[in-house]
């Protein structure tokens, strides 16, 4: 979130603020700065330009200073390396250095102000390039690498360091990789390759090889973004970018920690609106991983379940190893959409076809039944003994002869498959070689996927080295579970894109009558009494029980009569978390005498425990249903985040709960019901009635509503329990505690 407020601050104040630049830099949007439309109701921005990044991957002219032709130095080599690639990008270098003529054989400058012609692209071969920066602006250079170290990755002074050199660059207009970068940009990347392409984004330069090696597989790369500390471009910006190009495929990136969520967000739309696949290893699942991670970038890991959210939200296809971001990113770049959804399994052994679809119907991936005209018809060259409804098991002896390519392209031709998976688990030429072969023939003929798992340790078989890895039409793999992981993705990928409508065309531009209406209420960094809550609830239009404040006995049995027994007791005050282990909870009350014993013995446990009541809730007693929780909270890289799960003491049992980063559509809502582990419970167990699941959504909605607009003034909310009623009943909120700002 953009800044924090409290009191009587107005949204629109909220938000000019923001755009007058009071607070960060102001965000841009199709090359000017945003306005009001540009922005949601918490002053965030809901687009984002795609940065010009052309001059900085092909300039026209490079400075590299610091340069060094001196034997045993460090920027001996990286200058060396710098011209190599200016010459093959076409780019004239101008070395700068202070004492030196000559750099290798080209005339040297003094300094920045003394280069023969304004520069596209700054290369720092200096230890702090903060004193730089002022020189770069003066020569009007648009773009800058720094490779130094020791900023934010060595701590808060190094933290600090970088924030000076961020404001540096802010200031002169320049954009900067880095710092703690490398040459990894700089490298050659094979032109002899075609197809869509692979770009590449790192903050680890050494986890990128993997990918970058896959040119010498045949698969094309173009790019190659290492991130580093991303003082000022990050991530983000380079997924903009690659969204954008004609060439590029897919993107791959290994992520250490990202440095804004919402700039994450906003590249993550863009690429999904363009059908662009983003695949990430995402490092900080464990507490090691984001300590680690954060020791060599400096960056924010965030919780990883908002993190892992956030991504699933946007398309973005989170792996977990090297090789599953280099195989699930060839596949995605280099595959057509699907035809069909069908995925059969073919094998020559009914062994291997059982093992792999056993692991693949486990991952989700549908292995639908062939057909009886379309077994009849594979039954005229496989054994009728032999099972070909999916796995289609060959027996072996059809792959030697003209058969084995009949029965892959009576397979392909089958309306109901999308994808075809070969599992070869080791090589028996010459059945496998011709095999291969067939595959790869047949690939060339279809606008079906086919994929061949290769599973000989040896990797060096014509059938493979040659064959399979000389097609770009087949994804070829080294393990089921990596074969299987790709093809998911690649499922998933398209059908989340057919679908996909942007959230953030329909985020709340302007504040709705409900925000004003809340603002009396809020108390900064202050709880809310369990009454003021459910003002709040009651101003979003979400439902509460029938209840009365009171502060007397007498009261009380009053508002019992006209509430309705039974009736539930609580204490209300904001000093008050957890009412029940307090024993400031009486529920199935039936009487006068008892409203009134309970009123007396409530507030005796209150004096007792100094606790400061606003007074006694008599509340309506709601009992058949399901309890859930929604609730919002801050997550240090997103802002506020919307949870939903099983409620009541279930919440802190099974910790059943599934997240969302606002804005999100109703879609989504529904969508992380179906991720709740107890997610039966809303459609009836034991011959229980199925409940309101779209009263339940709607107060998801609405308190998604209440985190965009007041994400800046509650610090936490907490619906639980949520009562969730027997379909067509409605959602009551039981139970509220929010915790303002």
């Amino acid at each position: 979130m953009l800044g924090s407020t409290h009191g009587t601050l107005t949204t629109d104040s909220r938000r000019a603020r923001v755009i007058a630049c009071g607070e960060q830099p102001s965000p841009v949007v199709h090359g000017r700065p945003a306005d009001v439309d540009d922005l949601d109701v918490s002053g965030r921005p809901l687009y984002a330009d795609a940065p010009d990044l052309d001059r900085f991957f092909r300039p026209e002219s490079v400075a590299v200073v610091g340069a060094s032709d001196a034997e045993g130095r460090p920027n001996t080599g990286i200058t060396r390396q710098l011209i190599a690639w200016a010459e093959r990008v076409g780019a004239r270098l101008h070395p700068v250095h202070p004492t030196r003529q000559s750099v290798f054989g080209i005339p040297c400058s003094p300094s920045l102000a003394d280069l023969p012609e304004q520069v596209d692209l700054a290369v720092l071969l200096v230890g702090d390039p903060l004193p730089v920066i002022g020189e770069l602006a003066e020569a009007k250079v648009k773009f800058a690498v720094a490779f130094a170290s020791g900023f934010a990755e060595t701590g808060a002074e190094g933290a600090a360091a970088q924030a000076h050199l961020a404001a540096a660059v802010r200031r002169a207009g320049l954009r900067l990789l880095g710092p703690n970068t490398n040459l990894n940009a700089f490298e050659k990347f094979r032109d002899d390759l075609d197809g869509p392409a692979i770009a590449l984004i790192t903050q680890s330069g050494h986890q990128g090889r993997p990918v970058f090696a896959m040119q010498e597989l045949g698969v094309r790369l173009s790019h190659w973004a290492p991130t580093g500390n991303e003082a000022d471009l990050e991530t983000a910006d380079f997924i903009s970018y690659f969204s954008e190009r004609p060439e590029i495929g897919a993107i791959a990136c290994y992520v250490e920690g990202l440095k804004d969520g919402r700039s994450f967000l906003l590249a993550a739309d863009r690429a999904a609106r363009r059908g662009v696949p983003v695949v990430a290893v995402k490092v900080g699942r464990t507490e090691t991983g984001a300590r680690t991670a954060a020791s060599h970038t400096g960056k924010l890991t965030g919780a990883d379940t908002v993190v892992d959210a956030a991504m699933r939200q946007y398309g973005v296809i989170r792996v977990d190893g090297l090789d599953e971001l280099q195989d699930t990113a060839a596949l995605l770049a280099r595959a057509r959409a699907p035809r069909a959804e069908g995925v059969v399994v073919y094998s020559i052994s009914g062994g291997t076809g059982a093992h792999f679809a056993d692991l693949a119907t486990a991952a989700g991936l549908p292995l639908p039944n062939l057909s009886a005209p379309k077994q009849a018809e594979l039954h005229q060259w496989i054994p009728e003994y032999l099972s070909v409804t999916n796995p289609v098991d060959n027996g072996g002896h059809p792959v030697g002869d003209w058969r084995g390519r009949k029965i892959i392209d009576a397979i392909l031709a089958d309306p109901e498959v999308g994808v075809l998976i070969c599992p070869i688990t080791g090589p028996f030429p010459p059945m496998s070689d011709k095999l291969a072969q067939d595959l790869v023939d047949a690939a060339e003929q279809t606008d079906k996927l086919v994929c061949v798992v290769w599973g000989s340790p040896v990797g060096t078989e014509a059938a493979y080295r040659e064959t399979l890895l000389g097609s770009s039409k087949v994804a070829t793999f080294r393990t089921f579970a990596n074969c299987i992981t790709a093809v998911r993705a690649y499922l998933d990928h398209h059908r989340f894109v057919a679908a996909y409508r942007s959230p953030f065309d329909e985020a709340p531009r302007t504040p709705s009558p409900s925000f004003r209406k809340t603002q009396a209420l809020m108390r900064p960094g202050q709880q809310l009494s369990e009454h003021a809550a459910k003002q709040l609830l009651r101003a979003y239009g979400i439902r509460v029980p029938r209840e009365q404040l009171v502060t007397s006995a007498a009261a009380a049995v009053r508002a019992a009569s006209l509430v309705g027994y039974p009736v539930v007791m609580k204490a209300s005050g904001a000093q008050i978390a957890h009412k029940t282990e307090l024993g400031l909870v009486k529920i199935g009350l039936t009487s006068a005498s008892q409203v009134r014993d309970a009123y007396r013995e409530l507030t005796d446990i209150a004096r007792y425990e100094g606790i400061s009541l606003d007074g006694v809730l008599v509340c309506q007693m709601v009992e058949r249903g399901v309890e859930m929780v929604v609730g919002v909270t801050h997550d240090q890289l997103f802002g506020p985040t919307v949870t939903v799960g099983l409620g009541g003491v279930l919440v802190e049992v099974l910790r059943d709960a599934t997240v969302r980063v606002p804005p999100f559509g109703e879609d989504q809502a529904r969508g992380m019901l179906g991720e709740l582990r107890g997610r039966a419970l809303l459609e009836g167990v034991r011959g229980g009635p199925p409940v309101d699941v779209d009263a339940l959504v709607e107060v998801v909605m609405r308190v998604q509503r209440m985190a965009l607009e007041l994400g800046d003034d509650i610090a936490e909310l907490d619906i639980n329990p949520l009562m969730v009623l027997p379909r067509g009943q409605g959602a009551v909120a039981l139970d509220a505690l929010v915790v303002c700002r």
